[in-house]
């Protein structure tokens, strides 16, 4: 037999679990699905630099902006653009950005924490969702167990199984891929990558491809490779990424006449590259009113990251829903009804900032574009800048 929730989100990551914890201080309770073991089964990802206006207020909404204070990676915010040749072409400290840097396990161990115990399913992976004759909405678990929602949202990420209630759009391939590094204490076993990278974030960019990369506050480097590939280059092209010595080779011929700092970035990395294609749905993209189900965060809008973003939108999806569930209650379409309008409104510009953004970072030009809109927005005295991926 089926087990009945009000209100199921499948997906703890930061969007979801934003969403039952505005829910939960408005005495509204919620049920949150986690394909995850636990909640340390994988990494987290690296630094999100958290938006006032998107991130910060969805913490607000959470009564945990406190609590997040506590946990900003003072100089975080300082960010270099380099070329090729590792010449310094911009260098701001980040200070009065208003975008403080975090964790984001820190800040999702700070959600669920916030959250009463058993909030979350952990381990429940979705293998099937459909909708019911009398409305109600029913998702199948990989262990055969199933169960039943009024309100179904799926917080599931770029690969949502709720997304085709509402929408038959699927991501496309960006055109750019990523490979991951990682550099452990940088100052004392790499200092010439740390020096490079400085405290905060940095670009290197040229010839349309570059590495991004920025510091973590245990003094590890983060990394990203960055260039424009097939859509099946990680999966099936001409890079094993199971052999780390030859995957590091065959990485950095795409970096020949680069300089050998930047290069050591990925020749001195740490443990495995791993590739990380980057995907979207279309911008601006939408759906029709689907009674009793809707989306958040990367479910609903996901984009490259180069708005930095991703994150700080899912926060603000989740606060927003919760907030017009808790305003209309009794009347759910009203309250979805009111979410989406406001949604699509605001994911539509930043997955067009985001497109945009990526184009200006890969262009051959490149650091020249990028140098010029940070100095655009400095001189209009506006935080934004591209993010990485995290």
């Amino acid at each position: 037999m089926s087990i009945h929730h009000p209100i199921a989100v499948v997906g703890a990551g930061l969007g979801g679990l934003t969403l039952a914890r505005v829910l939960h201080r408005s005495g509204i309770e919620a049920a949150v699905f986690d394909l995850d073991a636990s909640p340390t089964a994988r990494a987290q990802g690296g630094m999100l630099d958290m938006h006032e206006e998107s991130g910060q207020a969805a913490l607000r909404a959470a009564g945990l902006h406190d609590a997040f204070r506590e946990l900003i990676h003072a100089g975080g915010e300082a960010m270099r653009i380099l070329d090729k040749a590792a010449v310094v072409h911009m260098e701001n400290d980040g200070e009065g950005g208003g975008r403080p840097e975090v964790k984001r396990g820190a800040l999702r161990d700070l959600l669920l924490g916030s959250l009463p115990p058993g909030t979350v399913r952990w381990g429940a992976r979705v293998t099937a969702v459909r909708t019911l004759d009398d409305g109600r909405h029913e998702v199948t678990l990989a262990d055969g167990e199933t169960f039943t929602a009024d309100v179904l949202i799926g917080a599931d990420g770029a690969w949502s199984k709720v997304r085709p209630l509402v929408s038959d759009a699927t991501p496309v391939y960006s055109g750019l891929s990523f490979v991951e590094a990682h550099l452990d204490d940088a100052d004392t076993r790499h200092p010439a990558g740390a020096a490079l990278v400085g405290q905060g974030l940095m670009f290197a960019l040229g010839d349309g491809k570059g590495f991004l990369a920025h510091r973590d506050p245990d003094g590890s480097l983060h990394v990203y490779a960055a260039l424009r590939t097939p859509a099946d280059w990680a999966t099936s092209g001409p890079v094993d990424f199971t052999a780390t010595a030859a995957a590091k080779a065959a990485l950095l011929e795409h970096f020949p006449d680069w300089d050998e700092r930047l290069r050591g970035l990925v020749a001195d990395a740490d443990g495995e590259l791993v590739p990380r294609p980057v995907h979207a749905l279309p911008v601006g993209h939408r759906w029709d009113r689907t009674p009793g189900v809707t989306l958040l965060g990367d479910a609903a809008h996901l984009m490259s990251p180069f708005a930095g973003e991703g994150a700080n939108l899912a926060m603000l999806d989740g606060a927003e829903l919760a907030t017009a569930i808790a305003a209309h209650r009794g009347d759910v379409e009203k309250a979805l009804k009111v979410y989406e309008e406001a949604l699509f409104v605001r994911s539509g510009a930043a997955a067009a900032e985001s497109a945009d953004n990526l184009d200006l970072c890969f262009r051959p030009d490149a650091p020249r574009p990028l140098v010029d809109r940070m100095t655009h927005y400095l001189v209009q005295d506006q935080p934004g800048r591209p993010g990485t991926a995290s």
